[in-house]
């Protein structure tokens, strides 16, 4: 049987997910075979498993930190968001059905045997797991039906190590709120507090640490400085969507949809040299960009409907025809065609690519690679380039007689097919991860530098996977330094 620790915060983007990878990866480097697991996941960030299955993001971020491959077991139910009620539901990484908030509560003690059946199998092959709770064990209207807080860490039996974010203030309160609301059975189950995003020193907490120390019997184990370690994280609270990347002369504007998905897709453009990316709503921003990227939509009509109403399909659209380059990934590709049926429903794209795309209930998993197909045009420079990544999509494109596609792909089942579409500077794919291929990924840009009239530097190009494990040793570095790991091996249960 594999030991276990379970990492629960006092709130949303409390930090779980980068402590957990961080603790991973440290067992991970002291020897042990580790793994995360966390029985739900509500995020519009999802991968594709080598199963062809669909998980959330964070779970597989955090299995690359612990240099494993990740698979469906690490996160068996995965809520992705369609409207301010309602998610698709995702068992053992296949679509359920659609359910309103209040459908998935009454439901979701069903799916007990579920979660526990995915955590038995990583108990099988694992030495160490590493569990991640979800927003608070402290929220008293859910707790009686609880699968991802306490509920789960009593059906585990694990232990508990608690995050608080002093960043936004009132940690001590935090902290205080979030035990005293926990029943004693559940309290006994907290065996650490971390302090997580501190700035500045240290020393100046101590009076507070031996207070909350006393006040609720349990020890502070660390207090994590504000890190700044460039992993992909699991939803819009992520602080990546509301900031500037970088100061480089190419503009990149990525529309930032209501029901944007996979937006990590675009992190390895954050950090290239001549970049200086920005998810923006604003037209004035868009305007400026040399790039605009439509990224993917867990609701494509709903956020397709927002661009007009917004006023941002005509931005684009003049954009477009002053030559900015414009790129379209799944559900942003699927708005740039002419029309989108779902059922009786027809609306009209954007019109800037020669394609028409079809709703259906069919969802496509799959990870793919294959080679551009572009053979002359803005983008002949791409062609014969490889390509990989995965999909993620309901619905099918069809490309017009005259239209050329975008890439050659083979999907791990061995099927092989055409993808996207490529007009003028406008071109769009199905294929999430397509800017992690160093080789594509420099193409990209220096395609877009030159159109814009820009320096291209091509040193300035990184090893995107070399890129990735440095943050991971970053973090694993930080919790080696800060945390009492002597105290979180003892409580190892």
């Amino acid at each position: 049987m594999s030991k276990k620790v379970m990492v629960q915060g006092t709130m949303s983007n409390a930090g779980k997910s980068l402590i957990t990878a961080g603790l991973l990866r440290v067992f991970a480097k002291d020897g042990q075979k580790a793994a995360p697991f966390k029985s739900q996941n509500m995020a519009l960030n999802s991968f594709v498993t080598k199963e062809g299955l669909e998980i959330g993001r964070a779970q597989a971020m955090q299995a690359e930190a612990a240099m494993t491959e990740v698979c469906s077991a690490m996160n068996p139910i995965l809520l992705k968001p369609n409207s301010d009620t309602g998610s698709q539901v995702i068992v053992n990484g296949e679509v359920l059905a659609d359910m309103s908030a209040r459908e998935y509560f009454a439901y979701k003690k069903k799916l007990i045997p579920d979660i526990l059946k995915a955590f038995h199998t990583l108990e099988a092959q694992y030495d160490t797991i590493v569990i991640e709770g979800a927003g608070s064990p402290a929220e008293i209207n859910l707790k009686s039906d609880d699968i991802v807080n306490m509920g789960l860490a009593e059906l585990l039996d694990a232990p508990v190590l608690l995050a608080a974010d002093i960043d936004r203030g009132g940690v001590f309160a935090q902290i205080y709120g979030t035990v005293m609301l926990l029943e004693p059975k559940e309290r006994e189950r907290i065996r650490g507090i971390i302090i997580n995003k501190f700035r500045g020193d240290v020393t100046l907490l101590k009076p507070g640490i031996e207070q909350i120390e006393a006040l609720c019997g349990i020890p502070v184990v660390g207090v994590l400085p504000y890190l700044k370690v460039d992993i992909d994280e699991e939803d819009s609270l992520s602080e990546r969507i509301g900031a500037r990347h970088g100061d480089g002369a190419l503009k990149i504007a990525v529309v930032r949809m209501p029901h944007i998905s996979n937006y990590t897709d675009f992190a390895p453009l954050e950090e290239e040299g001549c970049v200086s990316l920005v998810y923006t709503t604003r037209k004035e921003e868009l305007r400026k960009a040399s790039v605009i990227i439509l990224p993917g939509s867990k609701n494509t009509l709903g956020d397709l409907q927002w661009l007009k109403e917004s006023g941002l399909d005509i931005v684009i659209g003049r954009c477009a025809k002053e030559g900015a380059v414009i790129c379209g990934i799944c559900g942003g590709y699927q708005m740039l065609g002419e029309t989108i049926t779902e059922g009786a429903t027809q609306k009209t794209g954007l019109g800037l690519l020669p394609v028409d795309t079809v709703f259906t209930d069919q969802k496509i998993r799959t990870r793919a690679e294959g080679t551009v197909l572009v053979a002359n045009g803005a983008y002949a420079s791409f062609s014969g380039l490889d390509v990989e990544g995965y999909e993620i999509h309901m619905g099918h494109s069809i490309l017009h007689p005259e239209a050329q596609p975008f890439c050659s792909l083979t999907t791990q089942n061995g099927e092989e097919k055409e993808d996207g579409c490529v007009r003028e500077a406008v071109f769009g794919t199905y294929l999430h991860g397509l800017f992690d291929a160093d080789t594509f990924r420099a193409a990209f840009l220096r395609y877009a530098c030159r159109h814009a009239g820009i320096p291209w530097k091509s040193e300035g190009t990184m090893d995107r996977k070399s890129y990735r494990q440095q943050q991971y040793d970053l973090l694993e570095q930080a919790i080696r330094e800060h945390l009492d790991l002597e105290a979180i091996y003892g409580m190892l249960k």
